[in-house]
């Protein structure tokens, strides 16, 4: 979807002065780093970041040259696998004659919408229920755009399947599981355009656990220890770091090889491989008005670092819901917080870095709730493919030789 300047500018006004500010403020850091020759590398979370459009721009701005890093999660990764996202008609399951125990609450199934191409490669791949996808046809219901892949059938059921065979495929050539899969997935995905362009896309340890057989897949695809240094050596070699709609950081930003905050001291006593957050920029899009108020408690009196040096409990100390990650993310004296939504921040953002650096867009997102993010979904929908298993199983053979 190309780029709309008209409603990117509008989107300035669902931002308060002192947070567009400071989106201006992160984009300039990315430009700053990308003119020097630096790197940057983005933390995403799973649901929010598929749904306003956020790691389709993010592979975008991967394809351009800006973003050379992602860490995500297991469920962006099988959502990505499905083609980002799909329409799916929404039914009753029992009437159908799917088994209730099988069904989540409220009882309701759904068939991914695919033209007779695609069905017969799951069918050609997989034994698909031709009765039940004439009985989901003819039911009432109610046809949904929603993240790709999940409880659709014949397409979820698929991708259980494909997980396995990409698991076991990536034990074997010593790969994980996301390096195995973005071989086949569609371009404008995160994990496509990392194996297009050699970057790394890594799947983060909180993170582990979602997409059903993919996480699965993608946890047991490589050892946590290595999962944790893939992650640490691609946050070293950045000089900027952009968190986008993502909790538990501080296994992040902050893991057990990490320095500057303490947390791998004795990593480094023992002589393992670590790093430094000392000197970085640390950029997170947030909802939670708590980060903010903590940021601006550490950066007017130093109460964060002072609470941490007393032993003292900050949860009781600052009276907000205090997240792990704040803790870190507040002392870092190259912390940016934009609170506001990541659909209205990421276009801003990327707007602003890409003029600064010349670069043209073919690719923007919007708010899901706007007319612009409607007319996106509908993009992704029609422009994202799901994965190619012969392309994968082709650019596999091509490696190994």
């Amino acid at each position: 979807m190309p780029v709309d300047l008209s409603t990117v500018a509008e989107l300035e006004t669902q931002l308060t002065p002192e947070m567009l500010e400071r989106t201006n403020a992160a984009a300039d850091r990315v430009v700053a780093a990308k003119e020097a020759g630096g790197r940057v590398a983005v933390v995403t979370g799973s649901g929010p970041n598929i749904h306003e459009g956020v790691t389709t721009l993010i592979a975008e701005l991967m394809r351009v040259g800006v973003v050379d890093g992602v860490s995500t999660s297991s469920a962006v990764v099988s959502h990505e696998m499905g083609g980002t996202l799909d329409k799916v008609k929404r039914c009753q399951g029992v009437p159908v004659g799917v088994d209730a125990f099988c069904l989540p609450r409220g009882g309701e199934f759904e068939l991914t919408e695919l033209d007779d191409a695609a069905l017969a490669e799951i069918a050609r791949q997989i034994p698909v229920d031709m009765a039940l996808v004439e009985k989901l046809k003819a039911a009432d219901g109610k046809t949904i755009i929603k993240a790709a892949g999940n409880l659709g059938y014949p397409m979820g059921l698929w991708m259980e399947h494909l997980s396995d065979e990409i698991a076991s495929l990536a034990r074997t050539h010593g790969l994980s599981f996301e390096e195995v899969a973005g071989l086949g997935a569609d371009e404008h995905t995160m994990i496509g355009m990392g194996a297009r362009k050699g970057l790394p896309v890594v799947v983060t340890i909180p993170q582990l656990i979602g997409g059903g057989a993919v996480g699965l897949g993608i946890g047991d695809s490589i050892p946590i220890t290595a999962r944790a240094a893939r992650l640490a050596r691609m946050l070293d070699g950045a000089d900027v770091i952009i968190e986008s709609g993502v909790a538990l950081t501080q296994e992040i930003h902050d893991g057990p090889f990490e320095r500057y905050t303490g947390h791998g001291l004795w990593a480094a006593w023992q002589g393992h491989y670590t790093y430094s957050l000392e000197g970085k920029s640390l950029i997170r899009i947030d909802l939670d008005p708590a980060l903010d108020a903590v940021c601006r408690a550490e950066k007017e009196g130093s109460a964060v670092q002072q609470a941490i040096a007393d032993g003292l409990p900050k949860t009781k100390l600052f009276k907000v819901p205090f997240r792990m990650e704040m803790s870190g993310f507040a002392r870092h004296e190259g912390s940016i917080a934009v609170i506001g939504d990541i659909g209205v921040v990421w276009p801003l953002l990327a707007r602003r870095a890409a003029e600064r650096l010349g670069l043209d867009l073919e690719f923007m997102s919007y708010p899901q709730q706007s007319d612009a993010g409607r007319a996106m979904r509908e993009d992704i929908v029609a422009r994202i493919a799901p994965i190619d298993r012969e392309r994968m199983l082709q650019a596999l053979q091509e490696r190994s030789m």
